[in-house]
């Protein structure tokens, strides 16, 4: 949607948005209570942690 705007017009929207996030979340940590439920339900469901994947072989989980 951004892309029909002129882009004078893109840059105010961005930077816009980006004042609105830091804002609401300097660093960037805080999460809605929906992404909160979903991140306990994952630690719950026995995923795999990532320091626990071979980053470098990851064919081998394909």
């Amino acid at each position: 949607m951004m892309d029909i705007l002129p882009e004078s017009d893109q840059r105010f929207a961005y930077e816009f948005i980006k004042k609105l996030v830091r804002a609401w979340d300097p660093d960037y940590t805080k999460v809605t209570p929906e992404e909160a439920r979903e991140i306990q339900d994952a630690e719950e469901s026995g995923f795999i942690d990532d320091a626990d994947i071979d980053w470098d072989n990851l064919s081998k989980y394909a």
